[in-house]
C-alpha cells in the first residue's frame, strides 16, 4: 500500500477575480507519518496554498494537479476535500456565537464520516480526548472560540483535529501572534495526534514552534515557486540569516 498522501505536480495558482498569478509552479510530495514545513516572506504564497488545497473558490487553478490520496481533486468541492480527509487549521479561528465546542464537533464529525453521532458516546469521546490534551472539559460546553484567548483558541483546533482525525492536517501559521504557552500548546497536541499514518503540513514564518516539532522536511516558498528544501538546519539557516540571504540566492525568480 502506497505511503504517500498528497502531491502536487507543477502547480500554479491565480486568483480568481483579477487573474494575478500567485504560485508559479509547485511541486511537492507528502507522504504518511511526516511532518513538512513550509516557511517564506510574506506574500510568497503560504497561505494561498493552503487554501488551494482546501478548494477556497477565490483561487483557480491553472495548471498542474493536485493528487490525494491517489485521487486527484483538483474540481472537488472543500467539503469533499474534508470528507476524504483533508483539515485546515485556521490562522484567526471564527468565532460562533450560540454553538457550542461539543455541538460543532458533534456536527462535524458526522458530516465527516455520514455517521450521526449519538450524543452520550460522542460526550464520551469529547471529554477523553480533552483530557489527553490536558484540557478542562468545560471547554465543551463553551460557544466556539467566542471569549477564547489564543492559546484556547489553539487547544481547540487541536481537540478538533483529534476528534476528526484527518489524513492531513494543514496549519496555517497557527503560531502567530502566540506566546512561548501557547506555541507549545500546539506543538504538544500536533506530538501527540501524530503517527504512521496522518501527516502535517505547517506553514510558519518563524522557527519558533520547530523547537517543539521536529520537522523531517523545511521547504523555503519565495515568490510562488518552492526555491530550497531541507532538514531542520534550513530552518536554522533563516532564524541566523533571515530571508534576505535566500533571496537575493534566487533573485532572478
Amino acid at each position: 500500500m502506497s505511503k504517500n498522501l498528497l502531491t502536487i505536480n507543477d502547480l500554479k495558482v491565480e486568483v480568481a477575480d483579477d487573474n494575478k498569478e500567485i504560485l508559479k509552479g509547485i511541486n511537492l510530495k507528502v507522504n504518511k507519518g511526516e511532518i513538512h514545513v513550509i516557511m517564506g516572506p510574506n506574500g510568497g504564497g503560504k497561505s494561498t496554498l493552503a487554501y488551494t488545497l482546501m478548494g477556497h473558490p477565490k483561487y483557480k487553478i491553472t495548471n498542474g494537479e493536485i493528487i490525494f490520496c491517489d485521487t486527484k481533486i483538483n474540481d472537488l468541492k472543500t467539503h469533499q476535500r474534508a470528507k476524504m480527509g483533508l483539515f485546515l487549521s485556521f490562522q484567526y479561528p471564527e468565532e460562533i456565537e450560540g454553538v457550542t465546542v461539543e455541538e460543532f464537533l458533534r456536527t462535524a464529525k458526522t458530516a465527516i464520516t455520514d455517521e450521526q453521532q449519538k450524543i452520550i458516546p460522542f460526550k464520551r469521546l469529547i471529554n477523553k480526548k480533552m483530557e489527553e490534551l490536558s484540557m478542562n472539559e468545560e471547554y465543551a460546553s463553551r460557544y466556539l472560540n467566542v471569549g477564547f484567548s489564543g492559546g484556547e483558541k489553539k487547544k481547540n483546533e487541536i481537540l478538533q483535529m483529534s476528534i476528526l482525525n484527518p489524513k492531513l492536517s494543514i496549519l496555517d501559521e497557527t503560531d502567530s501572534g502566540l506566546d512561548v504557552d501557547a506555541i507549545k500548546i500546539v506543538a504538544e497536541g500536533v506530538n501527540k495526534i501524530r503517527n504512521d499514518e496522518n501527516a502535517f503540513l505547517i506553514i510558519t514564518h518563524y522557527n519558533k514552534l520547530l523547537e517543539y516539532i521536529k520537522p523531517d522536511f523545511v521547504h523555503i516558498l519565495l515568490n510562488g515557486r518552492i526555491v530550497k528544501s531541507g532538514g531542520i538546519e534550513l530552518a536554522d539557516e533563516i532564524d541566523e540569516y533571515g530571508y534576505e540571504k535566500i533571496k537575493n540566492e534566487f533573485a532572478g525568480l
